[in-house]
């Protein structure tokens, strides 16, 4: 299902950025609506709130997945939700 090009981590920290600083923006009010569950797990994740389980992980990688897909953007192994943004590619 989901690529891993972009290590787990990673992905717990684009999305909580996304989150933080992207979910009341228009553009991304669908996305954060349906991925309220994924984007909350990677925040907490990654301030170490919780420890990732097996089902946490899935819903940030399918998360992840749908804001690639979201963006026309392949999974090229990305460090930050500004690398994605910007279109980096490696």
């Amino acid at each position: 299902m989901s690529n891993t090009n972009t290590a787990f981590s990673d992905k717990c920290n684009i999305l909580s950025d996304l989150w933080l600083n992207y979910k009341d923006e228009p553009e991304f009010q669908d996305f954060v609506e349906y991925n309220d569950i994924g984007l909350s797990l990677a925040f907490c994740i990654t301030h170490d709130i919780v420890a990732s389980t097996d089902t946490a992980a899935g819903y940030i990688n399918e998360s992840f997945d749908l804001l690639l897909e979201s963006l026309g953007a392949k999974d090229i192994g990305y460090t930050s939700l500004d690398e994605l943004l910007m279109g980096f590619d490696k």
